[in-house]
């Protein structure tokens, strides 16, 4: 293999590829970026297995070859060479010789025959606006559970309805629903995305602009746009039916709208006094006309601040842990925030005032 490229295009796509190499003690060649020299491109592949990723970049290929290089090793150094240059590889007896106006290095090759494919998906596809799909996964991702124990939770759910393409993920405790417009996009039954994955997914594709294209059967679902193709396994499981647990319109006893702000500093501030169990007390009364959240701590003492809110239905009291209303907050864009409750045992539902597009459920705790 011999090349000349852009050391800035190569240094950013190393850069975006790297994180995605696997630390599998039993097949090493994953901890390497897989290069191929081929007719006028230079591709890069990395791999954890569950997921997969290959970028190209434009080259003037002397000589076609294949090389696998450490990535986190070939991260650093191009993190420190100069930009504003052309870059010379070469592969010689199995080593890596990197050529730049001031630095001249060689980086030990390991051996590629064992570098797993990265599979070209065939299925049903459809394209969505990188933004929209990054708003999608971000405004439900935190939602999910990080625990394997039941993958089918530890996934972003998603699935169409009409012309809306539905995210959603919970951990049984909390629950984030958003919905995302595409018109003509096909009938997806239901696609599970793992939890350990769609945080690259977006770092991946969140800064693109042209559209993605979507591509997925039963096991894989891959993404790609532009020069970026990227694959990943889905998890083969149901996702509970949670509509059931969604407040109907019918059963609401109990509505409030605040300002957000006003909410968030609220939470902050009994967040200081919470207990270990992160609990804050939430009383709501129509006919006194307060909105108070209150929490107490034996070794810090007690907090209880009162809101002002446009309340509507009966007096209601529970208990919620803080952290998963603050959570919900990065998803909401705007200025007031819609509370609803269907009794004391059933779950908080937030909603964007004048935003339907974004659902939000915590479970309240036993007090």
């Amino acid at each position: 293999m011999k090349l000349e490229c852009k050391t800035e295009e190569l240094k950013s796509k190393v850069s975006l590829i790297e994180r995605i190499t696997g630390k599998n003690l039993t097949l090493p060649v994953l901890n390497s970026i897989l290069l191929i020299a081929s007719g006028k491109s230079l591709k890069l592949r990395s791999t954890n297995l569950s997921l997969g990723v290959e970028v190209e970049i434009r080259a003037k290929i002397e000589k076609e070859g294949i090389a696998a290089i450490s990535g986190s090793v070939l991260n650093g150094v191009f993190s420190n060479i100069y930009q504003n240059e052309n870059i010379h590889l070469e592969v010689a007896d199995g080593n890596l010789l990197i050529q730049a106006k001031k630095s001249k290095i060689k980086l030990k090759g390991q051996p590629h025959d064992d570098f797993p494919t990265i599979p070209r998906v065939a299925g049903t596809s459809f394209e969505i606006d990188p933004k929209k799909l990054s708003e999608g996964i971000r405004s439900v991702y935190y939602s999910s559970s990080p625990s394997d124990i039941k993958p089918e939770i530890s996934s972003v759910y998603m699935y169409t309805d009409d012309d809306n393409l539905v995210f959603v993920s919970t951990d049984s405790f909390r629950l984030a629903e958003k919905k995302i417009k595409i018109k003509g996009i096909p009938e997806i039954e239901g696609i599970l995305l793992p939890f350990k994955n769609v945080g690259e997914i977006i770092r991946v594709f969140g800064d693109l602009t042209s559209a993605i294209k979507i591509c997925f059967n039963k096991n894989q679902i891959s993404f790609s746009s532009d020069d970026v193709y990227l694959t990943s396994r889905v998890i083969n499981g149901i996702f509970p039916d949670y509509r059931q647990i969604i407040p109907k319109t019918s059963a609401i006893t109990t509505g409030a709208v605040v300002l957000k702000q006003d909410l968030l500093n609220a939470l902050k501030i009994s967040n200081i006094f919470s207990d270990k169990f992160n609990q804050v007390n939430l009383r709501i009364s129509p006919k006194e006309k307060f909105f108070e959240l209150s929490s107490h701590n034996n070794d810090v003492g007690e907090n209880k601040t009162n809101l002002d809110a446009a309340i509507t239905g009966l007096d209601i009291e529970l208990s919620f842990n803080y952290k998963y209303f603050l959570d919900c907050f990065q998803s909401i864009t705007t200025d007031s925030v819609s509370i609803k409750l269907a009794g004391a045992g059933s779950p908080i539902m937030i909603n964007p005032v004048g935003d339907a597009s974004f659902t939000y459920l915590i479970m309240p705790m036993n007090r």
